[in-house]
């Protein structure tokens, strides 16, 4: 899984001319959200988070939003009890075959995983 790296994890907002504005980690790893899981839930377990990381923090974190980033930015508890960073009660995810900042390579992988939209 992938984690935050530094204390006061912050969300940043970016943009291309492909996708328009999506929403980063601050490590610039682009955030996806899964259309299979309810809000505040993730759907997304063993093999599935094993391609797409969910994006954990610890229970002392703080959040933050970086310009351009409007929406609630919070934490759901997982079933193994880690904590994923949600934004507007979508739980957050990175994407394994993204390899360098700003990658996309996740967006509408199956219909049904996107980057998220500040």
């Amino acid at each position: 899984m992938m984690s935050a790296t530094s204390s006061t994890p912050t969300l940043l907002a970016t943009s291309t001319s492909a996708l328009g504005s999506f929403v980063l980690a601050d490590t610039g790893m682009t955030l996806y959200s899964y259309a299979q899981d309810a809000a505040n839930t993730s759907n997304c377990y063993d093999s599935c988070a094993t391609a797409w990381p969910p994006y954990i923090v610890a229970p002392t974190t703080s959040l933050a939003a970086g310009a351009g980033v409007n929406g609630v930015i919070a934490t759901t508890q997982r079933k193994d009890g880690s904590l994923q960073v949600t934004y507007n009660g979508k739980p957050l995810y990175f994407w394994k075959k993204d390899m360098k900042v700003g990658d996309t390579t996740g967006q509408n992988i199956g219909g049904v995983w996107f980057v998220v939209k500040p």
